[in-house]
This record gives C-alpha cells, structure tokens and sequence, in this order.
C-alpha cells in the first residue's frame, strides 16, 4: 500500500524525478559511504601512542619514535611516521605529502556532495517551470480540464519539494564532513608542526655537542 502511493507520487512529480531519483540515490550512497568511512577512521585513532612518540621526539630520541610510529593505522601518526623516514632528507616536504594524502583521503566524494546540494534544487526548479508549462498550457486548451491543470501544478510542486528535500539532507552531512576534515587539517598540522620543531632542535643539539666535544690530541 505504503509502496504504490509512493510510485504513484512519484509519477505525479514528472519526468524531471528521474534525473531528481538518480540524485537522491547518490546522495544516500555516499552519505552512507563516508559515515563509515568516518567510524572505522575513528577507531584507529591512537591519541596515547600519539603521545608517547612526541614524547621520545622531545627526548631526542628519533629511532625510538620511528619504531612508535611504524605500523599504525592512526593517520596524524602515519603522516609523522612518513615525515620520520626522511628526517635526514627533506623532512618538511614529506610531512606536507603525507597530510596532503591523509586530506585526499577524508575528503572523498564531497565534490560529489557539493553538486547534489546544488544540482538538486535547479532540477527541482526545472520541475516546477515544467509543471507550470503543463498547466498553462492546459488553461489555453479548447477543453479546459481541472485535472489537466491541478496535475501541471501539482507536478511543479512535487518537483520542487523533491529537490529541496535532497539538497536539505545532503547539505547538514557535507558540513558536518567538512568539519571533520578541518579538524584533522588541524591536527596534522599541529602534529607536523611538533615534530618539526623537536627534530630541528634534536639537529642544533647534536651540531652543538661536536662543537663542544675536545679534539684529540695530537701526538
């Protein structure tokens, strides 16, 4: 029952609730992709390692930070773990690659999202100026039919409800995932930024060291 008043409002809404329909099915799928995405990223958060491994590059002690850093799953870590591999090299450079590649992967498919917010009340609208075409045509018709124009007006207002409906339900979780990402852009730089500091003070301290170590004496 429920099934066939929703087909019937469907057809109601006119040929623009295809494209509106292919709309709606994207949105939910992609919602739902990053939702999960989103939940398993959490779980491999490691905010206690993450501590541990600034705390042995505060100690000066880059192997032991490396060996922390190697294997985890936790994305500001993996990033550092990257930047570690080439502290001798450019290390800054790696750093900025690795939290380009952390943000690459969060912020899939929200290109996608984007255009839904913003495809789906444009075609919502072009329902509408068709439902309208429909009943005014139907106004200029010899045989005026009540049906013919309460069907192009309902049309126009299925359309548009449809459309506004989906950029509605997309919007709130592309700006809650936005905020996410901002959020971990944060943390990645926060993280690159200590690690750089600590490293670069690891690298004065040792320059120092040789300076002050005595020569050997000559015989």
């Amino acid at each position: 029952m429920l099934a066939n008043i929703v087909v019937q409002f469907f057809l109601k809404g006119g040929p623009v609730m295809w494209p509106i329909l292919v709309c709606a099915v994207i949105a939910v799928a992609v919602v739902g992709e990053r939702t999960f995405w989103w939940l398993r990223e959490s779980r491999k958060r490691d905010p206690q390692k993450l501590e541990q491994l600034l705390a042995a590059l505060e100690n000066s002690d880059v192997p032991q930070a490396t060996k922390l850093s190697k294997g985890s799953e936790d994305p500001v870590i993996r990033m550092i773990y990257r930047g570690l591999n080439h502290v001798n090299a450019s290390m800054q450079g790696a750093l900025q690659l690795a939290a380009g590649i952390e943000l690459e992967r969060a912020g899939r498919f929200l290109t996608v999202m984007d255009t839904l917010v913003t495809l789906a009340p444009l075609l919502g609208l072009l329902g509408t100026v068709t439902g309208l075409m429909r009943a005014f045509l139907s106004i200029g018709d010899a045989e005026l039919s009540v049906m013919a124009v309460t069907g192009g007006i309902g049309e126009a207002l299925i359309a548009t409800a449809c459309g506004l409906g989906i950029a509605i339900i997309s919007l709130i979780p592309y700006n809650y995932f936005n905020r996410k990402i901002t959020r971990l852009q944060f943390e990645l730089e926060t993280a690159a930024t200590n690690v750089e500091v600590m490293v670069n003070a690891t690298k004065m301290n040792e320059v120092n060291n040789r300076q002050l170590s005595p020569a050997p004496a000559a015989r």
